[in-house]
């Protein structure tokens, strides 16, 4: 049907009846066009509240699946430290077997949770890539201690594609390069540490940064309804916190591959506090080149890789 006006438009197929009071004309086929789309509005009307009441429970299954998946992670991450302080103070018997079925069941849980994801083939190859170039410059400076890129490729990755992206890179670049380096019990604690690295940068790279106020204590949106600086990461507005961050996450590193050695090797229980902080502060000067060297590749690689990899 097409819109014309009053009197030009005649019914196929039939002929203009006339009657004693003259002419009758055809009804106006604007006045039915408009009664259809008024008939199309109410149908939609009447369909909105059953979307509505359909579409919540979705969001909330999704919502519960997404904490659950948040505390399970979050469970896994203590579980490793909490069982290395209840080995400490209990003194316990077989401390190197109970905490490494500890931290090979939270690898477990990441590498599970990652695959469940169902994550697609555009997702996978970046990792994948990552950790091996991770790998890679872990063997090219083999020559120089803790001087490695390990840990900036990590948070790269994690910033970039998220909490489990950065941990399975920093866990896959342990894995591959110790093939080099040599396996031992110490691999699943290197995968455990470096994957911190990378799951803490993506927890870093969530947190939005605060929007300016206006006089009238409006948010004011600077990049428009897409790039309102409320949904800008905090990151993003303050790049030295990932410096910072990426310094202070290799002396956590150092912390846990510690407490591993202590307790799996130096048996520090038996020698007190005094042993334990020795062995803290010979491995210090290690720790802080660790650090001076990921600031150093972050500061070489974080904008021109995060810009190619967005």
């Amino acid at each position: 049907m097409t819109n014309r006006g009053p009197g030009e438009a005649r019914v196929s197929g039939q002929k203009p009846q006339s009657s004693g009071s003259g002419e009758r004309r055809i009804p106006d086929q604007s006045a039915s066009q408009n009664a259809s789309k008024v008939t199309e509005l109410n149908s939609r009307d009447m369909k909105a509240p059953d979307a509505a009441g359909q579409n919540p429970p979705v969001r909330q299954n999704r919502d519960h699946r997404a904490k659950g998946r948040i505390a399970l992670e979050a469970l896994s991450i203590c579980a490793t430290p909490a069982i290395l302080v209840a080995c400490t103070l209990t003194n316990a018997d077989q401390t190197a077997l109970l905490s490494l079925v500890v931290v090979l069941a939270s690898l477990g849980v990441f590498f599970a949770a990652y695959e469940s994801s169902a994550p697609r083939l555009r997702d996978i190859m970046p990792t994948v890539v990552l950790a091996a170039l991770a790998a890679a410059g872990r063997i090219l400076f083999a020559p120089i201690p803790d001087f490695k890129p390990v840990s900036a490729i990590a948070i790269i990755a994690g910033v970039v594609f998220g909490r489990k992206s950065g941990f399975m890179v920093g866990a896959l670049a342990a894995l591959a390069s110790n093939f080099f380096f040599g396996q031992g019990p110490w691999t699943p604690w290197q995968m455990y540490a470096w994957g911190l690295v990378g799951y803490g940068a993506g927890l870093l790279a969530a947190i939005p940064a605060k929007a300016p106020k206006r006089s009238d204590n409006s948010e004011l949106c600077e990049y428009g309804e897409d790039r309102s600086p409320c949904k800008q990461p905090l990151i993003e507005r303050h790049v030295v916190i990932i410096y910072i961050y990426g310094f202070v996450s290799c002396l956590m590193y150092g912390f846990v591959l510690n407490a591993w050695s202590i307790l799996s090797f130096y048996h520090a229980q038996a020698s007190g506090l005094a042993g334990i902080l020795l062995v803290y502060a010979t491995a210090l000067p290690f720790d802080v080149t660790h650090g001076v060297a990921t600031v150093v590749f972050l500061a070489a690689l974080y904008a021109p890789w995060r810009r190619k990899l967005k």
